[in-house]
């Protein structure tokens, strides 16, 4: 039996308490925000016993340290904003508690991802025995995980890697985010960049696209972006010669946040504004539909996979990798949209993984580094069963 401290009461944080409330393995659990209203509220939905809720604010190292020396949890779940990851990375080595995140470090008066700032927190988790888990979301999570499953079973060497991330849902909102605006936006207005023989190739923001079919959906226009495992994959699989990541949007969706660029509104340094200093962005975020509020009218699916290709007893070789989750279906289990939903399930198998001993080995890791059958054998337990396309068509032919 574990007890886990969740920090972020959000559309994640919320799938997170359900799914661990429904697990035995979780005895105690606390679910921690900056704005307790929100931890009520989901707590109340989950209706279990074992659900605890705390006031933190997560910028602050010693409150943390504070909140998890009095809980005394197994691992902290981090599902808040990514500015917070360095702070509760620091809380943890300080209170002795295993590390769980889905998205990595950014700061906060730089839009840019990367994973050098927690990497580096490698060996002060390895000479504490703690285990600090990166990006174990969907994509970064079961993205790397997918890819680390071709390589063990069907691949000598992955040479092209495609990360295709499709969102076919309908919210009814003119203009929304699936998540957290500040940093959706910031993620999709930097300049694409990919991998390509060793060197990193930079674009100009969403200059690349391509339709691209996704099962039970049909052609989607799709649009390069960076993500961040892709960085850690070529790390960690050096036979890659080539790593992408496209993302679709709709053209409504463009138009506005083209408007709204070219209004200044995507701006992330601050303005005066009648004595006062406004960070657009943040000014922003506050006037769009919260992310989970998009959840009760969510119809449609998500698909995200992995397009694969490389080499296997000297042979060419493609595979393709892919979830289908249905934002109705996910409303109707946890009250979130697919979004939040195929976030949330990974962190909590990924801290399973970690309870269970399967992947506690001490330092900063990424999951691909870990064995990925346990994990995948969990994923269609809890929610997201996966499927497989041998000798697909090639990517590029899509």
């Amino acid at each position: 039996m574990a007890r886990v401290m969740i920090v972020g009461a959000g559309g994640v944080g919320n799938v997170v308490v359900h799914k661990c409330a429904a697990r035995e393995e979780f005895s105690q659990i606390l679910l921690a925000s900056r704005t307790i209203e929100k931890c009520h509220r989901i707590a109340e939905r989950v209706r279990s016993s074992k659900v605890q809720v705390a006031a933190l604010n997560a910028d602050y190292v010693e409150d943390t340290v504070k909140l998890l020396k009095e809980f005394r949890p197994d691992i902290l779940i981090n599902v808040a904003l990514p500015y917070q990851d360095l702070v509760l990375m620091d809380a943890c080595l300080e209170a002795g508690v295993n590390y769980l995140d889905t998205a990595n470090y950014e700061p906060p008066g730089e839009a840019k991802f990367e994973y050098s700032w927690q990497w580096k927190y490698h060996d002060r988790y390895k000479n504490a025995g703690l285990t600090a888990i990166l990006g174990c979301g969907f994509d970064p999570g079961v993205t790397g995980i997918f890819t680390a499953y071709a390589l063990k079973h069907y691949f000598d060497e992955i040479h092209y890697l495609d990360i295709v991330d499709c969102n076919a849902g309908n919210h009814g909102q003119a203009f929304a985010t699936n998540f957290n605006p500040e940093i959706n936006i910031r993620e999709i207005t930097q300049p694409g960049k990919y991998y390509e023989n060793g060197n990193w190739i930079e674009v100009p923001s969403l200059s690349i696209h391509r339709p691209i079919s996704y099962p039970d959906i049909g052609m989607r226009e799709s649009y390069l972006l960076y993500h961040e495992e892709l960085e850690s994959l070529v790390k960690h699989i050096p036979t890659i010669k080539r790593a992408r990541f496209w993302m679709t949007f709709s053209q409504s969706y463009i138009t506005h946040l083209q408007v709204l660029q070219n209004l200044g509104l995507t701006r992330i340094d601050p303005i005066d504004y009648e004595g006062s200093k406004v960070v657009p962005l943040k000014f922003l975020k506050a006037l769009l539909p919260e992310p989970s509020s998009l959840a009760e009218n969510y119809t449609g699916q998500t698909s995200i996979g992995c397009y694969i290709s490389g080499v296997k007893d000297g042979k060419q070789r493609r595979y393709y990798v892919y979830n289908n989750c249905d934002h109705a279906k996910a409303y109707q289990e946890v009250g979130s949209q697919a979004i939040s939903y195929t976030t949330g399930v990974p962190a909590v198998i990924g801290s399973l993984m970690v309870v269970h001993g399967i992947w506690n080995q001490p330092g900063v890791f990424n999951v691909e580094q870990f064995d990925p059958d346990p994990f995948m054998k969990l994923l269609g337990d809890l929610g997201l069963p996966w499927h497989e396309v041998f000798e697909p068509l090639p990517f590029e032919e899509n």
